[in-house]
């Protein structure tokens, strides 16, 4: 299982329907709101690398209100909570 963190900035006016679309792509897991430089959040879990190329620049950066996105794939996950 591969484990993408994307930072996603978005038109203000439009912030809760991209988070509900972004939600909608069967890839993401969740989808936070947040503070700071970008506006939301989204958990993206995939069963290869090669998934990410399809669903972030072939998804999430074509719904509308999507305006920039920023990356992170993780290495190791630590919780406590099953995660795959």
């Amino acid at each position: 299982m591969v484990t993408a963190i994307v930072l996603i900035k978005c038109d203000v006016a439009r912030i809760p329907e991209t988070a509900e679309a972004i939600a909608q792509i069967a890839q993401v897991s969740e989808v936070y709101s947040v503070t700071g430089e970008f506006d939301l959040v989204a958990m993206i879990r995939v069963r290869a690398h090669d998934e990410l190329g399809d669903v972030i620049p072939g998804h999430v950066n074509k719904v509308t209100g999507v305006t920039h996105t920023e990356t992170h794939i993780a290495f190791r996950t630590y919780s406590r909570h099953d995660l795959e």
